[in-house]
């Protein structure tokens, strides 16, 4: 048989689970911080000159859309469209990223984390 096998519990490794689940508790906790704070953290995305603007939250919530009232006198339908899929899908792009900056210091780049 293995030598210090079947050893009872209590050995001078004891207690070493216990530091690890502190981390990982710790870890969650500051995530969580994080979460919260960037869904209050905004970033705006323009397009077409400031014609429209987007801001996202980033946790990626819409928080408003603002279109200049110069765009709306020419009122065509699809160019505001293609405005509007622009500058929500940039603001989309910005949200993440900002996450993606504040979260990534806690999660050391692991996969699937943020």
């Amino acid at each position: 048989m293995a030598k210090g096998f079947n050893r009872p519990p209590g050995g001078k490794n004891r207690g070493a689970g216990g530091g690890m689940m502190a981390q990982i508790q710790r870890l969650q906790e500051q995530m969580a911080e994080a979460q919260e704070k960037l869904a209050e953290e905004t970033v705006t995305a323009s397009v077409g000159g400031g014609v429209i603007k987007i801001t996202m939250t980033g946790a990626q919530v819409c928080k408003s859309v603002e279109i200049a009232p110069e765009v709306l006198k020419d009122a065509d339908a699809e160019m505001l469209q293609d405005l509007i899929l622009s500058a929500v899908n940039l603001a989309l792009d910005q949200s993440r990223q900002l996450e993606a900056d504040r979260l990534g210091p806690l999660t050391g780049g692991l996969p699937g984390m943020i």
